[in-house]
């Protein structure tokens, strides 16, 4: 039988990583709560995005905390994929159809509101996840 051996997780460009994604967590679930309340009517695709990036950036700030499980690494793996293909193609159509966006989400323009964080940080996810692959050791 083998088990995953938990790799210090939280150390380093890994602490880091989890802070930035747990700070855009925080600031996507914010803005989406405050939009979705008091103007959900004004850009109704634009306010369910921002609250899907929340969901997406908490998932992947527990996700990325836990990675040292196979489970867990895997759920990190499809959340930051996840995060980067909805960034590419939000951040597409923002720029081809700005009137299907009538405000902007998290992810509107790249992540032009967030000083392309959302465009960034996927990147070195995937590096961070490509290069910390938890180790299998037998019991």
């Amino acid at each position: 039988m083998s088990i995953s051996k938990t790799r210090t997780r939280m150390s380093g460009i890994g602490r880091v990583l989890v802070i930035v994604y747990a700070v855009m967590a925080l600031a996507a679930t914010g803005r989406s709560f405050v939009q979705i309340v008091r103007r959900f009517d004004e850009a109704p695709l634009a306010y369910l995005l921002s609250a899907v990036a929340a969901a997406v950036y908490i998932l992947a700030t527990l996700a990325l905390t836990l990675a040292g499980r196979r489970g867990w690494y895997t759920v990190a793996w499809v959340a930051i994929v996840f995060e980067l293909a909805g960034v590419l193609v939000v951040g597409v159509l923002s720029m081809a159809i700005p009137e299907l966006f009538q405000h902007d989400s998290v992810w509107s323009v790249f992540g032009r509101g967030y000083l392309f964080i959302p465009l960034v940080l996927p990147l070195f996810g995937i590096w961070w996840l490509r290069s910390h692959r938890p180790v299998e050791v037998s019991a």
